[in-house]
């Protein structure tokens, strides 16, 4: 596989849009762990049309314009994965989920744990909302791109994401 990328200054860090021909494969973090998103080589192509469509969709995003992405994703990754990163696109703008909810919703409720971590290697992160799930007492848990833009990202979509659950709760 051939991937391509541009970076974005953003209101949360730099982000790498990362492209597969055609199709989103991931926007990573500008602290971002080395391996929590395994891709090939990249070249950086600044004229790819999904990188700079990306692009133009993040800004809106980011400016309150824009509360949901039409883009072509290619998600890479286990079965139980792309099931986990499927289910995250359902989640709707302004609203969280909790684990155990995504965990029932793809049913196999008791993979609570397995469902964070495969959340927490989501690679198309924003686009797909893993930022939208949140654990059970209503806390922010584990983000790739740290609490404090996880935060900011919630608070950008104008949600209400305080407790919901049973205080103590991760997932």
């Amino acid at each position: 596989m051939s991937y391509t990328f541009i970076t974005l200054p953003s209101p949360v860090g730099e982000l790498k849009l990362v492209a597969n021909g055609s199709r989103l494969a991931a926007i990573l973090w500008e602290n971002d762990k080395p391996n929590r998103v395994r891709l090939g080589p990249m070249t950086e192509a600044p004229d790819n049309p999904v990188l700079q469509k990306t692009a133009r969709q993040l800004v809106e995003y980011f400016s309150g314009t824009r509360n949901s992405f039409d883009l072509e994703l290619d998600f890479a990754g286990t079965d139980f994965q792309k099931k986990v990163w499927a289910a995250l696109l359902t989640i709707p703008f302004g609203e969280t989920r909790t684990y155990s909810q995504i965990a029932e919703q793809i049913g196999n409720p008791t993979a609570v744990r397995a469902v964070g971590a495969a959340n927490g290697r989501n690679p198309i992160s924003i686009v797909a909302p893993c930022h939208r799930v949140i654990g059970a007492s209503g806390k922010l848990t584990g983000f790739a791109g740290g609490l404090e833009a996880k935060e900011r990202l919630l608070t950008l979509e104008g949600g209400d994401w305080s407790p919901i659950g049973k205080t103590g709760d991760l997932f």
